[in-house]
């Protein structure tokens, strides 16, 4: 399946892997690419030699374009977009930030550029600023989100820009993925069903948690401090939301969060740490490998728009 995605990144299917922190690491990336898509290594809060490591180990595992997430909010940001140039990383997706500083750097050494937006406002700004293409998503995504359903975003994105659009958030299987196309989409980017594929180093409490979940069992921890992050329900997240509801401050807040994503990745801890997740959870049935997920994917979609 072409389109302007697949003929910008040199990759076989419209499908992007999230940049998850501590998720979206090497082996997660280099499955995802060697199945046709496009894999990312989150780079999240690492120090860019880390970042340096990941990049070379995935390399080992593929040799198919991928790309780096880079997290603007981290104050190695500007380190980790050289190590990026460096590396000779193809495609940059960038989170949590303004990544116009460095979009220069980027694409004066070829490096393709996708912000994630959640704004049309902001997806202007990025074409202006030379943005190749930007992930649209929508706040069904699990982690950090904006306020917009992808439903609504989408086509606004789409309506705004020049540029080729990604939808991102609800999107877990073939019937997601072309209703992302109805909507003006040339790619869809997914995380939560990838946290679960066997390619992921995620803790097997983690995955069952994805695998187990409803449709209502997702919500919301941040919004009072500006920075709401969508989790599955557990003891720390109830635990956040009446401390919120009290009053309670960032500072205050921040303790009871510290390291908690690493917890629940690494540990296992899914009473007390961070599951991230989207609203699209409850579609993920079963552990599957990074190809059977693709596979599976584009075949019901090119039913569903009748490829």
């Amino acid at each position: 399946m072409e389109t302007r995605i697949t003929q910008l990144l040199g990759i076989e299917h419209p499908i992007i892997q999230g940049g998850m922190a501590w998720v979206a690491e090497y082996h997660l990336a280099a499955a995802v690419s060697n199945a046709g898509g496009l894999g990312i290594i989150g780079a999240a809060s690492a120090p860019p030699q880390v970042v340096r490591e990941q990049i070379r180990e995935a390399k080992k595992l593929t040799d198919r374009p991928f790309g780096v997430n880079v997290m603007l909010m981290n104050p190695n940001a500007p380190e980790v977009a050289q190590v990026v140039v460096e590396e000779g990383v193809p495609v940059v997706t960038t989170g949590a930030g303004n990544p116009g500083r460095l979009i220069p750097i980027w694409k004066e050494a070829g490096v393709k550029v996708i912000p994630v937006v959640a704004s049309a406002a902001m997806a202007r700004m990025m074409e202006r600023a030379g943005a190749d293409a930007v992930v649209a998503e929508g706040n069904e995504s699990g982690g950090h989100i904006g306020e917009l359903t992808t439903m609504t975003l989408v086509p606004q994105v789409v309506d705004a820009v020049h540029i080729p659009v990604i939808a991102a958030g609800g999107i877990a299987d073939g019937r997601g993925f072309a209703a992302a196309f109805m909507l003006g989409a040339e790619a869809v980017q997914m995380g939560t069903r990838f946290v679960a594929a066997v390619e992921s180093i995620v803790h097997p409490n983690y995955k069952e948690r994805i695998i187990k979940a409803k449709d209502i069992d997702s919500e919301v921890t941040g919004r009072s401090t500006g920075h709401p992050i969508r989790v599955l329900r557990n003891q720390m997240s109830r635990e956040y939301l009446k401390m919120e509801k009290e009053g309670a401050g960032l500072e205050e807040l921040e303790v009871l969060t510290l390291g908690s994503l690493r917890k629940a990745v690494m540990d296992g801890d899914v009473k007390g740490g961070s599951l991230m997740a989207g609203q699209i959870a409850g579609l993920v049935k079963q552990e599957n490998t990074c190809a059977e997920i693709i596979d599976e994917i584009m075949e019901h979609a090119e039913k569903l728009l009748k490829l």
